[in-house]
């Protein structure tokens, strides 16, 4: 199905919705983003380069401890982790979701406690639980019955880990169908409707070494709806019921998982963080009142949305083209950077920054310098007349899912990140050199 957008309005002084709360529009056309103008960092850093407003990410860290006090908020690491990151995160209170052994290697040599961090994942690698293991992560969840018994034989007979089991609720919810991950037909946990779960849940309370504490599910990304947590809860409550009057088993966690939607654009939906807490606590409460049995503490992984509105992607034009009706304006980075727009189709709302233009907006698609006819960054957008090459370009929201996802693509090399705080602009992540290039390649 092809769905039709609406051109984007041009974006104005006063339409920094989406942008971190600390920027400020000086007159002269630049931004400037936790009291540092955007294009005095790219020239001190080059571009592309990534802005990572600090203040934003613990604001919104501490956003979520304020609408889910008696929860435990646990940041979604696949979203971007870097060491500064997950300081960041562990400084405000919240806990850590990896799904390998290079995220939680990174986090727990950053000084993150290990006792804090979850593991999941469809497939985890001997080497994800091993270091798992190795480091004493709170939790693993389980999602495919092979791995109860690969984990019960790494943890050994005297050994104890605690464990969840990630279900299939068979809940269609998110952005895209590529981000739908709780529905039946998808490669994450164990299905609630044809018994795959209570089969697994048995088999793990076969393994004394194992400690099953509570069940584990995520819907999908992008959310903008709180109706799919409640449908949510009621099914993995219905579950819960279930398991204690089969083996008399109470459950004390319960893990929504995030998917929580933002706005890339102006006007654009989110997901009412106050409304999903609210409701979320009053539906648990009645459901398990209804079941008979006590409220489990309530898990959420939020990610993106902690992250997403944090980061900001600053770009150079490198080229303007018109091919008849249609205006491509090219920058120095693009799909290796961020795919999502090649693979979900998401749609940005770039500014031109630096400069003051007073030329009429006009419509255009930014794009990116890699060889794929796909490597759009931003179709419809509305810029100045005049951009021209020279020309810096930002894109809001980008902290999430872009240098996390970010590819190796035509040896370009991936972007540095900069974080900003107070004036000042301090390098997190380096750029990535030929020289790094070079120097993985060691055969002929």
């Amino acid at each position: 199905m092809t769905t039709v957008h609406e051109p984007t309005a041009p974006t104005t002084a006063a339409d920094l919705s989406v942008w971190p709360a600390s920027t400020a529009e000086p007159p002269h056309g630049d931004l400037a983003v936790g009291g540092v103008p955007l294009a005095e960092i790219a020239d001190r850093f080059g571009t592309p380069v990534y802005v990572l407003d600090e203040a934003e990410v613990r604001d919104r860290c501490r956003t979520y401890l304020d609408a889910f006090p008696d929860a435990e908020v646990l940041y979604a690491a696949k979203a971007f982790l870097c060491r500064a990151m997950a300081h960041w995160v562990d400084e405000e209170g919240l806990g850590l979701d990896v799904c390998s052994a290079g995220e939680l290697e990174l986090a727990v040599t950053t000084g993150f406690p290990a006792e804090r961090i979850v593991l999941h994942g469809n497939a985890k690698s001997p080497r994800d639980l091993e270091a798992a293991l190795r480091l004493g992560v709170g939790r693993i969840v389980i999602d495919s019955p092979a791995e109860i018994a690969r984990l019960a034989a790494a943890v050994g007979p005297d050994g104890h880990q605690k464990v969840m089991v990630r279900v299939v609720p068979g809940i269609s919810a998110g952005g895209h169908d590529k981000i739908r991950t709780g529905t039946e037909d998808q490669k994450f946990g164990l299905s609630i409707s044809d018994g795959y779960a209570q089969h697994a849940i048995t088999r793990i309370l076969d393994q004394p070494q194992l400690e099953l504490t509570g069940l584990h599910c995520h819907l999908g990304s992008q959310i903008t709806s709180v109706k799919p947590y409640l449908v949510a809860v009621r099914r993995l409550v219905g579950l819960m019921s279930r398991l204690y009057e089969q083996h008399g088993l109470v459950l004390p966690e319960l893990d929504l998982g995030g998917g929580h939607g933002i706005a890339y654009r102006p006007g654009e939906e989110a997901l009412d963080l106050t409304a999903l807490a609210r409701k979320v606590r009053a539906e648990l409460a009645d459901a398990c009142a209804t079941a008979g049995l006590p409220v489990p503490r309530l898990i959420i992984e939020p990610g993106r949305a902690i992250a997403g509105p944090a980061g900001i992607a600053v770009y150079r034009v490198l080229a303007v083209k018109h091919t008849g009706e249609h205006v491509f304006v090219a920058v120095d980075g693009g799909m290796s950077d961020n795919p999502r727009p090649a693979l979900y189709g998401v749609r940005y709302a770039p500014r031109l920054i630096g400069r003051h233009s007073t030329a009429e907006h006009a419509r255009v698609t930014v794009v990116g310098r890699h060889c794929e006819a796909g490597d759009v960054l931003a179709a419809d957008a509305e810029l100045p007349a005049d951009t021209r090459p020279g020309d810096l370009l930002a894109v809001p929201v980008a902290g999430a899912y872009h240098l996390s996802m970010a590819s190796g693509y035509n040896l370009v090399g991936r972007p540095p990140v900069v974080a900003v705080r107070d004036g000042l602009a301090r390098l997190l992540v380096r750029r990535e050199s030929l020289e790094d290039i070079r120097s993985r390649d060691v055969g002929l």
